[in-house]
């Protein structure tokens, strides 16, 4: 019996320093928000679990409301920091985590860091709720992280295309990653 985890990048946020934990979504995050819960309104979806932060929060509520579902969140899906990247350009910084696992700019954290503590949260989830289908309200490095943990192929490329908000959808046997397909489409409903 296969689990299958829905991540969900939060849709658009307008950037606001040292608001990272309450920011919300924008107009247009919100009615992508809606658009989620369309695209998944078929789907079975046992579990929602989130980042603490508003804006991954706030994408998947709408979806969670409609199955009078509970969202519960943990701390270890938030956001990696990037950390004091004076004179470097947000861009380069970010590839620079990606080509360095282990490297992190002062007051931030290493992609290595960030995944382990993300792929600890999900593997425990994959284990209490198998067989079930669980959405994870996440955010780009996050979700780039993760799945780069099972499949290497996803990094800074990948990072770099991911739309806000992007749905994918992992399906695991156990924790053996079987298949990953985007779900996320811009088309209209």
């Amino acid at each position: 019996m296969d689990t299958i985890l829905y991540l969900i990048r939060h849709a658009e946020s307008p950037y606001i320093a040292g608001e990272e934990l309450e920011r919300g979504l924008s107009p247009k995050g919100q009615e992508d928000a809606e658009r989620v819960k369309l695209i998944l309104h078929n789907e079975k979806i046992n579990q929602f679990y989130s980042s603490p932060y508003a804006r991954a929060v706030s994408t998947i509520r709408p979806l969670a409301e409609e199955r009078k579902q509970t969202i519960q969140l943990i701390n270890d899906l938030r956001e990696r920091t990037i950390g004091d990247i004076t004179g470097t350009g947000f861009y380069e910084a970010k590839r620079a985590v990606y080509q360095d696992f282990t490297f992190s700019f002062p007051e931030g954290e290493s992609s290595a860091a960030a995944q382990k503590r993300a792929v600890r949260v999900v593997e425990q989830l994959l284990i209490q709720h198998a067989g079930d289908s669980i959405v994870i309200g996440t955010h780009g490095d996050i979700m780039t992280l993760l799945l780069n943990y099972f499949d290497p192929h996803y990094g800074f490329g990948f990072w770099q295309s991911a739309s806000m908000p992007d749905i994918y959808k992992a399906e695991f046997t156990s924790l053996q990653l079987k298949r990953i397909t985007r779900e996320w489409s811009e088309q209209s409903y």
